[in-house]
């Protein structure tokens, strides 16, 4: 080598050495500074990351060199990656000064590597040096790929410090167990939030301190053509970080066949667990975790997407494979508002996940998952015609006792409130569905109540009409349930009472806009007409008995005639006592108006008679006062039945 060559390389050689000696002095001062800010060590570490680059450079320093020299420097650097071999601790874990002495040996055995290949070497003794070259160099990228997987695995931050809290950490409670044939819907039910505001920030997975020597042992892994050892040991890696991620956010896989077979407590709170956790692993720890696939591949182009997608996709099919289950299994009205909480939550992180999943590469899992999000729409409207199929085909053998608020009442209208928080999904999806889709006509159908079913009053939104349509099924089968009673008042008393629970419901909750007032008025006319009906039916015959027969203007009514009145006015009444005692309303307002109503007609009716007749029969023949017949109305409706005494009098 000529002189001026020679100063050359000495001079690359000393400005090599003084680039290293200033990143190795930046590595020392992240370890000893304790009060610099985040922002602040990732600068001074990028830093070192470059100086360390510029000194690793392939400058041509082996250009124009022969062999002899070529293995002059390959036994230098073989002997200092083979020492290191010998030394089976952690090189990272044993100063920068080795790190980066390692780090450079390493770049040279791939720059002499690459040297001898281009000079297309032909003599069995090149061929022998070359072949040296790339077992230096393989061994060289072995150990990097070791160490690379180490750090990764021992820097991690723990995920106790980047755990949140589920504000659905007690969600398996009693009342939302909800199904037919019983009350547990109620107005205490409500509907979980969903913050659209959520927990949208990124953390960092991974001690800042390492990423620029992760990101050196990438970028050299790379540049000597061991870039698939490199990303599969970081994808492994963060493969099963993410899905311990998930198994601490209480995640863990279920199979298809494992859902299916839960009972719907416990599917409840696994569907609400997965709402929350979907939220979090998306907004936060996918988008963590990008953000670090980014800093560690930044110099790499296209491989940093890959990488993380390749890493988190297993992670995602994981909680789409859930979906998937909760779509297989049966269509039970119940899990109407859990299918729509999973609608809402998948179609607000779409704009996240298409920005998380971009172009060719993330295709797969952004597909999926709008074509989940599909399915969970079609779900919807199918269980939704369900719920109204199944309010229409409950059927019953036997008549509701007391004539009260039927179970099946109770629940539609607990219910559909609860749906009002998704009124904007609903109108979404439910536009294109026809309205009318139960197998049970509606009672007495005329142009005037068809018009009502489809919304003539209230707003005419889809989820409206079909709320009204739900109504209306649930009137026609009410309807069918009261032919059960044998009792005519009884037919009445049933219809009047659900049919004021029904217009109660609309008027004192969020659907009294969506049903309109003139919906709650017709209702209100209906159950008033029932009430009607019932009094008409129960007492028509009995206030008969107190109704004098004929003329009686042409003489004196025998005491025999007033005697068998009275007997037969007692004898009924204490029969409907009796029976109707066991009859319940339990609004205790329409309770109080249907007594006082009753009350005005039987105690006007029962005065007059006697003050009419009680010169004509002896006063034992008057078993009771009017007083004690209106303590006794007072008995009326309460569910429990009693009997009058019959033969003494008060």
């Amino acid at each position: 080598m000529a002189k001026g060559d020679c100063e050359s390389v000495i001079s690359k050689l000393e400005v090599e050495e003084n680039l290293i000696a200033a990143a190795e002095h930046i590595v020392r001062a992240l370890g000893s500074s304790k009060n610099l800010t985040k922002d602040g060590r990732k600068i001074l570490a990028d830093l070192g990351t470059q100086l360390y680059s510029m000194a690793t450079t392939d400058d041509n320093m082996v250009e124009g060199e022969g062999l002899g020299d070529i293995e002059e420097q390959l036994n230098v650097v073989q002997e200092k990656i083979m020492n290191r071999e010998a030394d089976h601790s952690m090189i990272w874990e044993s100063g920068s000064d080795d790190t980066f002495q390692y780090l450079i040996a390493a770049d040279k055995a791939q720059k002499l590597t690459e040297r001898l290949e281009s000079l297309h070497l032909q003599s069995v003794k090149d061929k022998e040096l070359l072949q040296r070259s790339h077992d230096v160099l393989q061994t060289a990228m072995g150990r990097l790929e070791e160490e690379f997987k180490h750090m990764l695995v021992e820097n991690r931050q723990p995920l106790e410090h980047m755990s949140f809290r589920s504000s659905e950490d007690e969600v398996a409670d009693e009342s939302s167990v909800i199904s037919f044939g019983d009350d547990s819907v109620d107005d205490s039910t409500h509907r979980d939030s969903i913050s659209r505001t959520s927990e949208e920030f990124v953390i960092d997975l991974v001690h800042l301190d390492v990423i620029p020597d992760l990101r050196s042992i990438a970028n050299l892994m790379f540049k000597a053509n061991y870039d698939h050892e490199c990303t599969q040991a970081y994808v492994i890696v963060r493969k099963d970080v993410l899905n311990e991620c998930l198994y601490n956010l209480e995640m863990q896989k279920v199979s298809i066949e494992d859902v299916l077979k839960m009972e719907w407590a416990s599917l409840n709170s696994k569907i609400k667990r997965w709402i929350w956790v979907m939220k979090i692993f998306v907004r936060v720890y996918l988008a963590s975790e990008k953000g670090l696939s980014d800093q560690i591949f930044l110099e790499l182009g296209s491989v940093k997407l890959s990488c993380f997608i390749e890493a988190s996709k297993a992670s995602m099919q994981q909680l789409l494979n859930f979906t998937e289950a909760i779509l297989i299994g049966p269509r039970k009205p119940e899990k109407l508002s859990r299918i729509l909480d999973m609608y809402e939550v998948l179609a607000d992180l779409l704009p996240d996940i298409d920005a998380l999943f971009p172009d060719e590469a993330g295709s797969r899992v952004r597909i999926e998952c709008h074509d989940v999000l599909r399915r969970l729409g079609d779900s919807v409207k199918a269980t939704f015609l369900e719920f109204k199929n199944a309010i229409a085909s409950n059927t019953s053998t036997t008549p509701f006792a007391g004539g009260g608020i039927h179970h099946l009442t109770r629940y539609v209208m607990n219910y559909i409130p609860l749906l009002t928080d998704y009124s904007e999904t609903l109108n979404l999806l439910l536009k294109d569905v026809d309205e009318v889709d139960s197998t049970s006509p509606l009672p007495d159908m005329s142009p005037a109540a068809e018009e009502e079913s489809i919304g003539y009053s209230g707003s005419s939104s889809p989820m409206a009409i079909h709320f009204r349509s739900v109504t209306s099924i649930l009137e026609a089968n009410l309807h069918e349930k009261s032919k059960l009673y044998k009792d005519t008042s009884l037919q009445h008393f049933f219809l009047m009472n659900n049919m004021h629970y029904m217009a109660q419901k609309v008027k004192n909750s969020e659907l009294r806009l969506i049903f309109g007032d003139k919906w709650i008025r017709k209702h209100n006319g209906k159950f008033q007409q029932h009430a009607m009906d019932y009094e008409r039916a129960t007492w028509s015959s009995i206030l008969l008995l107190l109704k004098d027969d004929g003329n009686t203007t042409s003489g004196p009514i025998s005491t025999n005639f007033l005697k068998e009145k009275f007997r037969s006015f007692y004898i009924a009444f204490e029969e409907v006592y009796k029976t109707q005692t066991a009859w319940l309303i339990p609004d205790v307002q329409l309770r109080e108006d249907l007594r006082i109503s009753t009350s005005l007609k039987v105690l006007q009716a029962y005065r007059t008679f006697v003050g009419r007749h009680n010169n004509h029969i002896s006063e034992k023949h008057i078993k009771y006062n009017p007083d004690d017949l209106q303590n006794y109305l007072l008995d009326f409706f309460e569910g429990f039945q009693k009997s009058l005494p019959n033969s003494h009098r008060r």
